[in-house]
């Protein structure tokens, strides 16, 4: 019982007579009190299985309650978390009521010598109710409530609330294991308090953070982001976390990819040779420091590197701008820069974002006058123009379509390839049109301008037409479009320009809107005719070519054949075709070559026909699977159909609902191990784009997802990812590390995902139960904040919140400084 709660200072002075009477009654009261509850009291069942065992240093699901639970609904694995839900919010409820009554105290001796009595029913709810600490902006649920935390218990004890487990249990073994859970709350409170202060951050409209110094939870509390508990428990029949029965097949990959699927290890001759793990037992504890870097807050690794890219023999072919990662990866924190706030929110994102989260001005400064990019007050703002089209994006889209209306944008023409995108306004308006853009541009004078584009929430990423091939398969593109993109096509044999035919699928349209085409100054005149014979000899047909008198520009349309005729009907074998042996799918650090690869004519072979029209080519299987066996093992469509619809159920019975994830502001996604595409497509009705990623060691599914009207790329996780810092609001890991592990530092993977991740950024890993308690030891030390923590049968999952925590100690990092 609590005493002294509640005090009164009437200055009435109570004769002895009154005080012996309110004493017995008090004293009898109190006992009645007593018995009643040790009569009718349960033992409260510890609801966080995490905490019954630990494996290796791994806590995982394993108890016979649990087990009883997942046997009673073996297909709704949320079941209880709705129960307990349920359950809370009546809890919560008659906590405030009790609280509402507490403030109307009397000052009838009889009433307070019942008010007395009532205290200790009183404090077990308001105790609960503090556990339950209500998320404004974001909900989390789990099933077993991990590691229940609270900032408003001042005596430093958390009690868990009691779950409906559903088997009716209760045992001596339970109420162990609620000790168990009270000292590892006591610990994770001290933890979390240590670091509430560090994770505040300003909102685009001046909103108050929702996520600034919250401690991890479990439970939602009534009326979190808006929606209603009770509804929630009619509408969702099922929520699933994990698949049950037949669909967790989905979670392990037979051996079926190593014979039936080719890599990009297998497939690419210069694949890099990977690291060997120095994974550290006690990663808890690993000492995080920031990195020292020339680059500051916009280091990327790779394009960084200046130890090497002071002694390359050349730079001729922008060799300067190509990736050159340093023999070990960092593992240090890339700094946040001063001022730095949560991102704007799309779709606002596209007109104006924070100057101090990309506070460079040399663009600004430099290409003002064409309208991409100006500074106003705090904000740097895009008027939608560019080099070419001055007076806005959407005019010059329309401008193209008018030019050849068969280019159909967001029909035929839905997947694209934006060269020299500057910062991607044009990426940025064909959204409208239901098309994506992969717009890319290197690291180079134009500061920051592939930083802006990801700031505004347009897909982009860091590339450059160097000396190797970019990072995508062959014939994917339906489109390539360059507008004064300063490649040098014609030169070397049209080395680059070949490359745009290995990527762009046959009968697909090229658009090169530059100075040649429209101005007749000799050096111009000289590079329209060295095209043209270039592209003659690649028998692109020249389809039209078309000025636009508003912008002052012109365009010139080329289209790829979709036959073999005039390859073999040429005079001259020029440029050459490629041998037999050339592989056109092996993209990860393959050297270009000056050669074409013949056009697939064979109607069962991918690029032979042009993919459904969108949004058809998202959920139907490719014509060209029909011969293959699937990654998991079943015949490709039968697999194709049930990897989409197992991420559908996942996606909408557990991520929308179950992470704590406020989805409005959620816009740039990275799947950073996509297989078929499957959670891409089935995020599609939301505001968002994924940027899908097939490691070079996992089955090369990347056509497919291009054939899905998706876009992605190539990548080796042992080394940092071409993006800017700060970059991603969510990164999803889909038995990503566990494959790492063998061959990578974990430490240094996530690091790079720190890197990439936004502050307040999410990470959800789906994984096996030992790497999902290392993720989740490595997050604790990054001051990261644990939403969800789930696990049943040695397979895992876990929500992570990103904080804006970082270390006060500096790692420099030598082969990243400039030296005078």
């Amino acid at each position: 019982m609590v005493m002294g709660k509640y005090s009164r200072v009437d200055g009435r002075k109570p004769s002895i007579y009154c005080c012996t009477i309110t004493v017995v009654v008090f004293v009898a009261l109190c006992l009645v009190g007593a018995w009643m509850l040790m009569s009718s009291s349960v033992p409260v069942q510890d609801s966080n299985p995490l905490s019954q065992g630990n494996v290796n240093g791994v806590k995982q699901v394993a108890g016979e309650n649990i087990s009883k639970q997942f046997e009673d609904s073996p297909g709704d694995l949320l079941e209880d978390a709705r129960k307990e839900d349920s359950n809370a919010v009546d809890s919560q409820s008659d906590s405030q009521s009790d609280v509402h009554d507490d403030q109307n105290v009397t000052e009838k001796e009889s009433e307070s010598t019942a008010e007395d009595n009532q205290d200790e029913n009183r404090d077990e709810k308001t105790e609960s109710k503090n556990v339950i600490e209500e998320n404004q902006d974001e909900k989390t649920v789990t099933e077993e409530e991990p590691k229940t935390r609270t900032e408003n218990n001042k005596d430093g004890k958390t009690e868990d609330r009691e779950s409906n487990s559903g088997d009716g249990e209760s045992t001596a073994e339970a109420g162990e294991t609620q000790a168990q859970g009270k000292e590892a709350n006591k610990s994770d409170q001290t933890e979390s308090e240590g670091s509430s202060g560090e994770n505040k951050s300003k909102s685009d409209d001046g909103e108050k953070n929702p996520d600034s110094g919250e401690n991890a939870i479990e439970n939602n509390q009534e009326g979190a982001t808006g929606n209603n508990v009770d509804s929630q428990e009619n509408d969702q029949t099922s929520i699933e976390i994990l698949p049950a029965g037949t669909q967790s097949e989905l979670l392990n990959e037979t051996n079926t990819q190593n014979v039936a699927w080719s890599t990009q290890v297998v497939e690419s001759q210069n694949e890099k040779i990977p690291q060997q793990s120095s994974i550290s037992k006690n990663q808890h504890g690993h000492g995080w420091k920031l990195c020292n870097v020339t680059a500051g807050p916009a280091y990327v690794p790779c394009l960084d590197n200046w130890y090497v890219i002071r002694r390359l023999p050349s730079t001729k072919h922008y060799e300067h701008r190509e990736r050159h990662c340093p023999q070990e990866a960092p593992t240090c924190l890339v700094p946040i820069p001063e001022g730095y706030r949560r991102s704007v929110k799309w779709p606002k994102s596209r007109e104006k974002i924070w100057f101090y989260n990309v506070p460079n001005t040399k663009l600004a400064e430099v290409k003002g006058h064409q309208n991409w990019v100006k500074v106003t007050g705090e904000y740097l703002t895009f008027p939608g123009g560019g080099t070419q089209f001055k007076h806005g994006a959407l005019h010059y889209i329309d401008f193209i379509q008018d030019s050849h209306p068969d280019i159909a944008w967001g029909k035929r023409s839905r997947v694209i390839l934006d060269v020299g995108c500057g910062v991607a306004s044009f990426g940025g308006y064909l959204l409208e049109k239901d098309v994506i853009a992969m717009s890319f541009a290197p690291k180079d004078e134009h500061e920051a301008q592939v930083q802006f584009a990801l700031e505004r929430g347009i897909p982009a990423m860091l590339a450059v037409m160097g000396t190797k091939r970019l990072p995508f398969p062959s014939s994917v593109f339906d489109l390539v479009h360059c507008a004064r993109c300063r490649v040098p096509w014609h030169i070397e044999g049209g080395k680059l320009l070949l490359e745009l035919n290995r990527v762009l699928r046959p009968g697909g349209y090229f658009i090169w809107s530059a100075t040649p085409v429209y101005r007749n100054r000799p050096e111009d005149v000289g590079i329209w005719k060295a095209m043209s014979k270039l592209t003659k000899s690649m028998c692109w047909d020249l389809v039209v070519i078309k000025r636009d008198t508003l912008n002052g520009v012109g365009a010139a349309i080329y289209r790829k054949p979709t036959s073999n005729d005039c390859y073999n009907n040429r005079p001259q074998n020029e440029p050459p075709l490629c041998k037999g042996s050339d592989d056109p799918n092996a993209a990860w650090n393959v050297l270009l070559e000056a050669c074409m690869h013949e056009v697939p004519v064979d109607v069962s072979v991918r690029g032979s026909r042009w993919p459904e029209q969108w949004p058809k080519r998202l959920e139907k299987p490719p014509y060209w699977l029909n011969s293959q066996v699937g990654v998991y093992g079943k015949a490709a469509p039968e697999d194709f159909a049930a990897d989409y619809k197992h991420w559908k159920n996942v996606v909408s019975r557990s991520y929308l609902n179950g992470t704590g994830i406020n989805w409005t502001s959620v816009r740039n996604i990275m799947d950073m191990r996509a297989v078929y595409g499957g959670l891409a497509a089935a995020l599609k009705d939301l505001k968002v784009w994924v940027m899908n990623i097939v490691p070079i060691d996992f089955a090369d599914t990347l056509p497919i997802i291009y054939e899905r009207g998706l876009v992605g790329m190539y990548h080796d996780w042992c080394e940092s990812f071409n993006t800017y810092p700060r970059t991603y609001d969510l990164l999803h890991a889909d038995h990503l590390f566990s494959s790492l592990k063998k061959r990578c530092n974990l430490v240094a993977v996530i690091a790079e995902v720190d890197r990439i991740l936004r502050p307040e950024g999410k990470l959800i890993v789906r994984d096996n139960v030992e790497i999902i308690g290392e993720i989740e030891s490595l997050a604790k030390s990054l001051k990261w904040e644990i939403r969800m923590i789930y696990s049943k049968d040695k397979e895992g999952l876990l929500c992570v919140h990103k904080t804006m925590w970082r270390p006060t100690e500096f790692e420099t990092i030598t082969s990243a400084i400039i030296q005078a």
